[in-house]
């Protein structure tokens, strides 16, 4: 190792907690556009913290999401706004990923309504769930998924820089805060909905 790699492994860790203490930067959540291509294919990356992280807990929680699949299926698909939904284990986190259409807590709103049973029996596997049943407290649920939905960053906060001195003080900042970010993401055909797409393929709901 270097030694200017050296010094930039032993003095980045204080650099940034003096960057956070003098200007600690703000992100504000994605929010309803005017443009309507920039209200599609919108991404949310729920990131839920295992209770129990073992190889039993895990099964079980398993067990539960895949005798939950067709209800799950049919309550997405009854939204008419998802474009796709994937759960995943992650390190520990049962982790959703979905692409949606629209605003973010009308979203979470029909996911309740049209999924909601289903979802309250997998957040007894979580750690910190919100009250439960999701539906007794719509408003305590949406910001409980805001809270664990991964950070998306702004994509004009990105350098190529390799160096620490030189990298955007708010990006090196917020990585060290989130250990989640999304960084990227590619809509195929980003001006389309999810209703649009079905209907132009006549595969109805």
């Amino acid at each position: 190792m270097t030694i200017g790699a050296t010094l930039e492994r032993v003095f980045s860790p204080l650099l940034i907690k003096y960057w956070r203490w003098r200007d600690p930067p703000t992100y504000d959540p994605p929010r309803f556009s005017m443009n309507p291509s920039d209200n599609v294919q919108v991404p949310m990356n729920l990131i839920m913290p295992l209770a129990d992280t073992s190889a039993v807990g895990r099964a079980k929680l398993a067990k539960a999401l895949l005798g939950a699949v067709e209800q799950v299926v049919a309550g997405l698909n009854n939204t008419e706004i998802v474009h796709f939904g994937r759960f995943t284990i992650v390190d520990g986190n049962l982790v959703m990923f979905s692409m949606y259409d629209g605003d973010f807590a009308n979203y979470i709103r029909d996911f309740i309504y049209n999924v909601g049973t289903a979802f309250d029996a997998l957040l007894s596997f979580v750690k910190d769930p919100p009250p439960l049943p999701v539906e007794s407290d719509p408003d305590a649920f949406i910001e409980w998924v805001r809270a664990h939905d991964a950070l998306q960053l702004p994509q004009n906060v990105v350098d190529l820089s390799d160096d620490v001195l030189r990298l955007p003080r708010d990006l090196a900042i917020t990585l060290d805060e989130h250990e989640n970010v999304q960084l990227f993401v590619y809509r195929a055909y980003p001006a389309f909905s999810a209703a649009q797409i079905r209907d132009a393929l006549d595969l109805g709901w």
